[in-house]
């Protein structure tokens, strides 16, 4: 008897997903490596001429914990993330999206929907600098973590401690928290993906290793040193501190940062203009390093001022130079009149000296690692206190400038690139987004994540009526939305008539709507064949568990979804048809041929919708089976 699939309802197996990245990049080429389906790794080390060296140190960064984490990213999550539409802005509309929870687990439910689809990943993780939260390391049990820290399940919840420096493994807890993250993370990009990273001194050099590891030393782009527009740390006795760290990584090599755009110090040069527009002039000489006729022969030759005089590079300390390029370039930029001749005075005689025209239009410049021209902090805090009518609600906010001025660099950008913020904060990064759309006409997209940290009683924030981060984050978005002027009031809430995508998609994180075993050895059987009988939480409602379906077929969560009848039963539409989703508790043959009439691309429908009959799960699979010969397509049919 055919039986339906079951669909899997954990996350992405990160180790089973490298597993077969492993096997498609070499079995071409060392197919004696493969036994039994598996990874002979001493095999492959052999073939590579490589034996086994008894010594175990090598060089690398290493920390209490470190195999730990390993098991961590490998841990599959049986979590979810719950639709809010209270919370959200222009839910069916807007192309955003907000997660409130747990960013490690969060992570991990990403893996199969937005595996290599990220752009850009920008964030600002605590500095460990001994007083700010830092997330827990039982790290085995992080979803219940969550779920008690949240009150989500029984216990008075648990308070995340701060990070001492007073404590043995200072270091090691920082280390343990973000190698796992920014290892998913890494999955996340696309294959020319950037990702930033906030730091200051404290783990700067930490990061920098950690982040070698996971990206890879050849995908280091740089350290941006950032003005934070103050100093600190004077009173230490050494030098203070005017600056933080950025990062900069890319996820793999032969990728160039585009340039930013020119000052209006850089424009005051572009004081000549033609036909072709405004432009400015270098001198033709070579100047600087490598400037000699022997570092360049070829590029050592006569052209013909407009007197006809013969021009020679030379320098004027009077040694032999070279021009900037060759003759048939020269030929070329005099035929398409880029060359400038302009009288000048040399060893104290007016001589003819040819220049180079460079155009202003289209131009920018290469991005320096040392920004200083950017708003500072103070500006980013009082920006924020303005947006919140004068109210402090959050401490030491990045300026939408900088993470502006990262999406700048992006390489290879394209108008509806997503960008990730995992330690989200106040959401400047939101915010950036929103107004570098509005500037240049983009379409780029946000995933923000940010946990529910608690804010104090005494604080602003908690006396403006937020209980957590979570919540001025998502109060920041809406703000900033406004700030732009009214949306369009029609079918399109969270759309300015312009086009431009202001609102945002809200979800938390929970534990599954399914009851899934999670491999305790120890657990009551009567409870666990209970389970498998009834399998659905009570309390899960058809849009929460459509949403989970969705993420774990790996469906964005953007993936536009309508309600449909069929057969006098609602069913979910998703993208158009291509994926069917029947949350009724009642299946009959009449739904399943009202189903197959559509000819999905997949059918997922809930198992106990079947009352335990086989047989009609059979004539369901050879249903699909028959309408997919006959329209000589393919229907997957799953059940959950």
């Amino acid at each position: 008897m055919s039986v339906p699939e079951k669909m899997e309802l954990a996350s992405l197996s990160v180790a089973d997903s490298k597993h077969e990245e492993i096997k498609r990049a070499i079995k071409d080429v060392f197919p004696e490596v493969f036994s039994e389906g598996y990874i002979d790794f001493e095999q492959l080390k052999r073939s590579l001429g490589e034996w086994i060296d008894p010594v175990k140190e090598r060089f690398g960064l290493n920390w209490a914990g470190k195999a730990d984490c390993m098991k961590v990213i490998q841990q599959p999550s049986l979590a979810t993330l719950l639709p809010k539409r209270e919370d959200s802005v222009g839910f069916d509309q807007s192309d955003n999206i907000f997660i409130e929870g747990d960013n490690l687990e969060v992570l991990k439910l990403l893996q199969k929907s937005y595996y290599g689809k990220i752009k850009m990943i920008y964030i600002d993780p605590p500095y460990n600098t001994g007083n700010e939260f830092i997330y827990p390391d039982k790290y085995s049990e992080t979803l219940q973590t969550y779920l008690s820290y949240t009150n989500q399940i029984d216990g008075e919840g648990r308070a995340f401690s701060t990070n001492a420096d007073t404590s043995g493994r200072y270091h090691s807890r920082w280390l343990n928290m973000m190698y796992p993250r920014l290892y998913l993370a890494r999955n996340l990009l696309q294959e020319d993906g950037i990702v930033f990273v906030s730091i200051d001194n404290h783990e700067v050099s930490n990061l920098r290793s950690l982040c070698d590891e996971i990206f890879g030393e050849d995908n280091f782009l740089g350290n941006i040193a950032r003005s934070t527009g103050q100093t600190t740390g004077q009173d230490s006795g050494g030098l203070g501190s005017s600056f933080d760290f950025v990062l900069v990584y890319t996820k793999s090599d032969n990728v160039s940062l585009e340039g930013i755009p020119l000052s209006q110090k850089d424009m005051s040069r572009f004081d000549g203009e033609d036909e072709r527009g405004k432009f400015a002039i270098d001198q033709m000489r070579k100047t600087g390093s490598a400037d000699r006729r022997e570092d360049r022969p070829k590029m050592f030759y006569p052209v013909y001022a407009p007197d006809g005089t013969e021009v020679l590079p030379m320098a004027p300390a009077g040694y032999e130079g070279r021009w900037r390029f060759g003759k048939d370039t020269y030929q070329k930029f005099k035929d398409d009149n880029f060359i400038l001749w302009k009288k000048t005075v040399r060893s104290g005689e007016e001589v003819w000296w040819p220049y180079v025209k460079y155009y202003l239009e289209g131009r920018t410049k290469r991005p320096s690692p040392l920004w200083t021209d950017l708003d500072g902090n103070k500006k980013a805090a009082r920006d924020l206190r303005d947006l919140f009518d004068g109210s402090k609600v959050f401490d030491f906010p990045k300026p939408t400038a900088l993470i502006k001025r990262m999406i700048q660099i992006i390489p290879n950008p394209s108008e509806d690139d997503i960008i990730l913020d995992f330690f989200a904060g106040s959401c400047a990064t939101a915010q950036a987004v929103f107004e570098m759309n509005e500037e240049d006409g983009g379409n780029r997209k946000f995933i923000m994540v940010q946990l529910p940290e608690p804010t104090l009683e005494d604080s602003e924030a908690f006396k403006a009526g937020f209980k957590n981060i979570a919540e001025i984050g998502r109060e920041r978005i809406r703000r900033a939305a406004k700030s732009f002027g009214e949306a369009d009031s029609g079918d399109s809430p969270a759309l300015l008539a312009t086009g431009i995508d202001l609102g945002f998609k809200a979800f938390s994180l929970a534990e599954s709507n399914f009851s899934v075993w999670d491999g305790d050895q120890n657990a009551d059987v009567d409870s666990q064949i209970e389970m498998h009988i009834h399998h659905i939480q009570e309390s899960a409602k058809p849009e929460e568990i459509l949403y989970e379906i969705l993420l774990k077929g790996g469906f964005p969560l953007t993936t536009k979804v309508s309600l449909i009848e069929v057969a006098n039963k609602n069913v979910f539409s998703v993208a158009d048809g291509a994926m069917l989703i029947c949350l009724e508790k009642d299946i009959d043959q009449n739904l399943i041929d009202g189903l197959a009439e559509i000819n999905p691309l997949q059918v997922i429908c809930l198992d106990e919708g079947f009352k335990g009959n086989d047989q009609l799960k059979a004539n369901a699979v050879q249903t699909f089976k028959a309408r997919a010969q006959a329209e000589e397509s393919e229907i997957v049919f799953r059940t959950v």
